[in-house]
């Protein structure tokens, strides 16, 4: 399992949401790039890049900030927010972007993501938002009636590289990560699961490398990281080390 630092974007610089609420924003640096560099010094070994405008606009709304980003670092990267159709997922990829999420668009056109997975075979991740195990879509915005484990599944059929699945009532709040969701939602699948929202503390990282066995590959982690509640160098040198003892 590696940890994953995220940069959210909103209005070109970085900043970090309550549960996904654009009105309860903290902005945490205006040198998305800069930021971008310090958290790969800390030890980062994949960005998780959230275009928040792009996301609530349904079309991309922080091209160069993003660009700039992806040329500051050498790590790769994972961008979403507002993908929402071939041509911006094909942009982004020829931008730099090491794989593109998609979130809206993988519950509202699945074929899309049928069809990008075939284009771009190994760079296609979708990503599940869900509050009370239901799917939320339009940056959370409106919640379905669909199941999160449900569409999974379905996403696992057409062919994503993994799922990054987000409790929406824990983000952002620093009450840690929802575990027994998430190792549910792993062990209904076979491919990879990162696990996002809530994340709060060294603890936190020790809890989801407990159940790394179901298929949780990788953690994101964003107001923890930006207000010190949680050391990046540390909890990258945790994983390290669990890695080198398996």
């Amino acid at each position: 399992m590696i940890v994953i630092p995220a940069i959210d974007l909103k209005e070109g610089r970085c900043v970090r949401l309550e549960q996904g609420l654009m009105e309860k924003d903290t902005v945490y640096s205006d040198d998305p790039a800069a930021q971008a560099r310090i958290w790969q010094k800390k030890g980062g070994e994949l960005l998780h890049i959230v275009d928040l405008d792009g996301a609530f606009a349904g079309v991309p709304r922080n091209k160069s900030a993003i660009e700039a980003i992806v040329g500051a670092i050498d790590i790769p990267t994972e961008l979403g927010g507002g993908i929402r159709d071939l041509a911006t997922v094909e942009a982004y990829l020829e931008l730099g972007v090491g794989r593109v999420i998609l979130g809206t668009v993988a519950k509202e056109n699945p074929a899309l993501v049928a069809e990008a997975c075939r284009l771009f075979p190994g760079r296609i991740v979708v990503g599940i938002d869900a509050k009370d195990g239901l799917v939320a879509v339009r940056g959370w915005a409106d919640l379905t009636e669909k199941n999160a484990s449900e569409m999974a599944r379905e996403m696992e059929g057409m062919g994503v590289a993994a799922i990054i699945y987000t409790d929406i009532a824990r983000d952002g709040m620093m009450q840690g990560p929802n575990i027994e969701a998430t190792r549910r939602l792993a062990e209904s699948i076979s491919i990879p699961v990162i696990a996002s929202g809530g994340v709060s503390s060294l603890k936190d990282i020790e809890n989801l490398l407990a159940i790394e066995k179901s298929g949780v590959v990788g953690v994101i982690t964003g107001k923890a990281i930006y207000t010190g509640a949680l050391d990046l160098r540390e909890a990258v040198a945790l994983t390290k080390k669990r890695r080198g003892n398996s």
